[in-house]
This record gives structure tokens, sequence and C-alpha cells, in this order.
């Protein structure tokens, strides 16, 4: 199965239909993740067929319960989630933050050679975005709920959501989250081609 079948298979099973020019974009993506994976040690996954399945539909399968507005990846990496957000949601502004100087210069390059003015990169911790606020933050494998959101917090404009993506149901990080943070929801998610439980955890400020 070529990765364009792959892609296709696992967007037809998400119900999650996308223009041939954003799958290509996709793709596109891939192929640099590969590229300078080799050298900069963007991913521990190899293969471009499990870049598909553990990177595009992992972060893809969260679209339809993404709430809308501006949006920062802390701890982007190699720029999961925050570039295949970025390519299919291309009205959404995403701020990809990154404190390694060699995976934000990775994610400098995609999103010039991607074409997305919608993507900013910050090199840095979470400390250089001060003063600024974004509708949504999220993370996946940055750290566990508690201290995504006593780290980053500061950064959720008013009513704004902390997203956190998950593999099994996180009980104790939802049992240890403090007040004024609090769980809106946790949904399970099922990953075309992928064996293991995926849970989104959204949460925000008490009203």
């Amino acid at each position: 199965m070529t990765l364009n079948d792959l892609l296709d298979a696992g967007l037809a099973e998400l119900d999650l239909p996308l223009p041939a020019a954003v799958r290509e974009r996709l793709l596109a993506y891939i192929g640099l993740l590969e590229k300078w994976n080799h050298t900069y040690n963007l991913t521990a996954v190899r293969e471009p067929a499990a870049m598909v399945t553990q990177h595009l539909l992992d972060s893809l399968a969260i679209l339809p319960h993404l709430p809308g507005g501006s949006m920062a990846d802390i701890g982007s990496g190699g720029g999961i989630p925050g570039l295949p957000i970025a390519i299919t949601q291309p009205e959404r502004p995403v701020t990809l933050v990154e404190s390694n100087q060699k995976k934000a210069a990775f994610l400098r390059q995609a999103a010039i050679e991607l074409a997305l003015p919608n993507v900013e990169v910050c090199e840095g911790r979470v400390e250089a975005l001060a003063g600024r606020t974004f509708d949504v933050l999220i993370s996946r494998a940055l750290s566990e709920l508690p201290e995504f959101a006593q780290m980053a917090g500061h950064l959720l404009a008013p009513g704004g959501s902390i997203v956190t993506m998950k593999g099994l149901y996180p009980h104790e990080e939802l049992a240890s989250l403090r007040q004024p943070w609090q769980v809106r929801d946790v949904i399970p998610l099922r990953v075309p081609g992928l064996d293991a439980a995926r849970h989104l955890v959204l949460a925000g400020a008490a009203a």
C-alpha cells in the first residue's frame, strides 16, 4: 500500500474528507520529516508508513473535537500535532513552541517549504511567549496535565481550552488537577491502523 493509499484509507475511516492539495501537503510534510530525521532525530518513528499512522492520523483524529481559534503547540518537537492541524486548517493561526534549536530549525523550514503562512515558530520555552494568549494550548506527550496547566496556563485566553493527547485513560492526572483548572471532557479516539488506546483531554479554567 502506498503512503497515499494509507492516508486516504485512514481519512475515510475517520470520515474526514480533505482536498487533494491538502492530502499532498500532508504527505510532503512526512517526506520532510523523514529526510530531516536522519540528521536531527526528530522522532523515534523511522518508517514513513508508520509516520502516516502514528503522526498524521493520530493528529487528524482529534480535529472533530478541537476547539476553534488561535493555537499554540507547546513542545512541538517535529511538529506534532501542530503542523498537520495547520495544514488542514489554514484559517487557524498556529504557533509551534520548541526549545530545541535543531527541531525549531526544522519547523521553520517545514513552514516555508509547505507554504504555511498561518504557522509561526517560537524557539524557546513558554516563558518566551509572555504577554501573549491563545484560544487553545495543545501538547502531545510533553508532560502530565497538571504540570502542563501550571507551566503554560498563563498563556490561555479567557474561555480557552487546554488540550492534551493521551494514550490510556489518564485517571491519576485527572484526579490530581487542581483549581482553577477543571476537566471539561475526555474523549476516546480511534486512530486508523493504530492498535492502542487514545484519549483527548479538554480542560480549562473554572468560570
